[in-house]
Parts: structure tokens; sequence; C-alpha cells
């Protein structure tokens, strides 16, 4: 029996920091810090939240004053689908950090509705059918994440980034159907932007070099004012005060071939945002588990119901504001529940609203190229982590990688088809994931050759050891950890 060993007197046990054992997502910054960071989420996807109301209202013919109310409904719900995103409440909402917007997967298909007779009640009819098939249709979807593995996931990632780049590249121009559109002015001024965002960045003291877009954008705004670059009038004509009301519209109209078509739209939505969701999850440190998928594409579900009745179109994860977290290494969901709340405000106060949309294109497109080209990177630093070594998962990545980018760069490449095709495949998101999930399926789940599937496959996301680099030789250096601790390199 051993001898015991005297105790001496205790250790003085050192007292944690209140904020110890607090993860990075659930941390709640100052106020002031949270204001800033949140104003620089609602500026990087302001423009693609209006875009969608202003296209389809466009489209069909709406008059200012119409197009004006479906700006301020579609600002409310945003904010409101990114708050229950983000905070959540019983099986709604990830609680990640995630913006919610317009999905533009829906344009097309609105589009078609409301200039064929249907008008916006059928549209909205279709929207809230949409939402209740998600809500259905989430727990089945979450049980699809072990199919999501690095490199799917990475290739997916990569895929959003390069995505974007035309969005940027547009407002970097001017703004698509501007009349001067591509002139050197809007260029010169979105590289100006593009600098400012970089200097802040690298020389600036830490919390400014994170708030370095917004600091970009409030510079190239002071810049371009005295320039003529952008028009207020349209601050003077808004109102201080402005409600939606449900079914402002009509009641809504329930048409067979309208809901048909945006049940494709709602399969789009879901895999986007499961795309979206396991980014913000290797990002943040959190990994999204198969419950908190379904729970965030439950999220997807409510807002998209919501949006049918208070008069605006489907919501899903934007993923501009996902580079945007890559960027600032700001992981807190309260900072984008800040920025959902501002989104409140603009949807009741139109003419704050106003005062935001008047910010210039090119503004906006000397900080998107820096957010989206964030996105890309992180999808190959992704991918470093997957196994590129082995020539299956180098075709996979390849021909996903080709059909996602086909309709970003030949964006009439489909219109010789169904309705319901280009749905899917005008969306280089939704194309190239898809066609990542089946070819890992069929490169690396199915055995080949009677032999074991590979690590890439479904099996390797389900446990953190499982998703590891391949087999290295004895001696081999460690693969990098990801955040959250598995062994395989950090997808975004």
């Amino acid at each position: 029996m051993p001898t015991p060993v005297p105790a001496g007197p205790p250790a003085p046990s050192p007292s944690p920091s209140p904020s110890a054992n607090v993860h990075p997502v659930d941390e709640v910054p100052p106020v002031r810090h949270l204001a800033a960071f949140g104003l620089q989420h609602v500026l990087a996807m302001y423009a693609g939240a209006v875009a969608v109301p202003l296209i389809v209202g466009g489209a069909m013919g709406l008059p200012a004053a119409d197009l004006a109310y479906l700006i301020t409904a579609d600002l409310l719900v945003c904010g409101i689908a990114t708050l229950i995103q983000c905070i959540g409440f019983w099986r709604f909402g990830v609680r990640l950090p995630i913006m919610q917007g317009c999905t533009f997967a829906a344009v097309s298909p609105m589009v078609m509705i409301g200039t064929t007779g249907g008008g916006l009640p059928a549209i909205y009819g279709a929207v809230i059918v949409a939402g209740l098939a998600i809500l259905l249709l989430a727990p089945v979807f979450g049980k699809l994440l072990r199919f999501f593995p690095p490199l799917v996931t990475g290739t997916v990632i990569l895929i959003i980034g390069l995505s974007l780049m035309p969005v940027a590249g547009n407002w970097a121009a001017g703004g698509q159907g501007s009349e001067d559109f591509g002139a050197p002015g809007n260029l010169a001024l979105a590289g100006f932007v593009l600098l400012v965002v970089l200097g802040v960045q690298r020389f600036a003291p830490p919390f400014l070099s994170r708030i370095a877009v917004l600091v970009g954008i409030v510079v190239g705004l002071v810049v371009a004012v005295p320039l003529g670059f952008t028009d207020f009038g349209g601050v003077a004509d808004a109102a201080w005060v402005g409600v939606s009301t449900p079914f402002h519209f009509g009641a809504p109209v329930f048409e067979v071939s309208a809901i048909v078509s945006m049940l494709v739209v709602a399969l789009v939505i879901m895999t986007e945002t499961t795309g979206d969701l396991i980014a913000v999850g290797e990002l943040t440190g959190r990994k999204v588990e198969p419950r908190a998928l379904a729970d965030g594409l439950r999220a997807d579900g409510l807002s998209t119901v919501l949006g049918g009745v208070f008069n605006t179109f489907p919501y899903t994860a934007y993923a501009q504001n996902v580079g945007l977290v890559g960027m600032t290494r700001v992981r807190s969901r309260w900072v984008v529940a800040a920025a959902g709340g501002l989104l409140v405000l603009l949807g009741l106060l139109p003419k704050l609203g106003a005062l935001v949309a008047a910010i210039p294109a090119p503004v906006l497109g000397g900080a998107g190229l820096v957010m989206f080209g964030t996105v890309a990177a992180s999808g190959l630093r992704t991918l470093v982590g997957a196994g590129l070594g082995d020539g299956h998962n180098l075709t996979v990545v390849a021909v996903s990688l080709a059909v996602g980018m086909l309709p970003v760069g030949v964006p009439t490449v489909y219109d010789a088809f169904p309705d319901w095709f280009q749905t899917v495949m005008h969306s280089g998101i939704s194309a190239g994931c898809l066609t990542a999930v089946l070819l890992n399926l069929v490169f690396n789940h199915f055995a080949r050759g009677g032999g074991s599937p590979s690590v890439s496959g479904p099996e390797a996301a389900s446990g953190p050891e499982a998703a590891s680099a391949p087999e290295k030789a004895p001696g081999a250096a460690p693969t990098a950890a990801r955040p959250d601790g598995a062994a395989a390199g950090p997808t975004v």
C-alpha cells in the first residue's frame, strides 16, 4: 500500500474571468462595439437585400409607392429573420452569426408568377407554402449533414465566394443597369475603398481593423458625396415612420403552378443555407451538428412564411456576411443580432433606409471584393486538409467547381431548359453543391473495387477524428487542426 503524501496547504486557485468559459459565439461585446460591428453587417448586405424587391416590383411595373413599401417590408422581415436565426427560440434558429435576406434564387419564378396574371397575391401564396415546406423538411435535411465532409464543404464554400465575385464587380462598375456602368471614375472609387479597407486592416489598432469594411464605406461615402456619386433626394421624399401590415396587397392566392415552382426554390434555399451554416460553424469554431442545421433551416422556413404574410419574399442566409465574419474574426452572434435590430429599425423608419440606400454602388463594390474573396480563400483553406492528393478527390473538386461556375460565367446557358431546371441550376451555389455531394458519394462513399471508402466520404463526418487528411508516412508532420479541434484542415 503506497505511503500517503502529506497534504500541503491548498494552492490558491486563480479566479476565472467572467468570459473564461463563454464560447466566442456567445460573447456579448460592449454596446459601442455592437453598434459598429452590427452596422458593418447591415451595409454589407443592404444592397442585396433591397435588390430583390426592386427587381420583382420593377418587372411587374409597380408604382414608386408600392416599391418603397416592398423595400421597407423586406428590411423589417430581414431584421426579424436575423434575430430568429441568431438568438433563436425553442427549435428555431442555429444561434450563430448569420444574416438573413431575400434569396435571389426566387427572383425568376416570382417575376414569372407576378407578370402572368397572378400578381403579388399569387406570389405570396406560393411563398407561404414554400415556407411551410421548409419547416416540414428541416429535420430530414438536417440528417444529411454527414454527406458534407471537408471535401464537399470546402468546394461549396469556394463556389460561394467565386459566385459572389460578379456581384462585387457589378457594384464596383456602378451597379448593373446604371448609365455610367464601367466608367473609370466608378472603378477608381471602388479601388480607393479597397485600399482604405486594406490599409485599416493592416495598420489600424485592433478595434478599427475589425471594422475595416465600415471605415472603408464611410470614407468612400465622404469622398463620393462632393464628387457627385450619390443623390440624397430620396431621403427627403421618404416618410419618417412606416409599418408593414399583413396582406397589404390582398389575401394570398394559392395557384398550383406557382406553388410548384416555389417548392423547387425551397429546395435550393435549403441547399444554399446548409452550405452557409456549415461555413459559419467552421469559421466560429462551433461545428454545426444535424440538430443545429435543422434548427437553422426551420428558422428559414418560419422567416419565409412571415415574408408571405408581411408582403415580402423567401429568406435565406446571406453569404456576403459569411465573408465578413471571416475577415473581421468577430464571431459573436450578438453582433449580427444587433444588425438584425438595425434592420428592423430601418424597416420601421423609411427615411433611415433611404439614407443607407444612397451609398453609391462603387463604394460597396470596393468592400465587397475583400469580403467575397475572403469566402473563396476560406474554401481553399478547407480543401488543403481534404486530401487533394487523391486523384478522385481532385476530380470531385474540379467537376463541382466547373458546374458551379458555369451559370456564373454564362448566365444564359440554361435558358432553353424547363423552368424548374433553370431554378436549380441557375444558382451556381446549388448546382455546385449538388454536384459535389453526388460525386463524393460516387467516388468516396461507395467502395471501389471491393476496398473501403475514402476518409473524405460521408463516414468522415461522423466524428471529429474521422475527417482526417490522407494517410501519411510514419514521422510525417501532423495536419493542422480545425477550429473545432477536429483533425481535418479548417473549413471556413
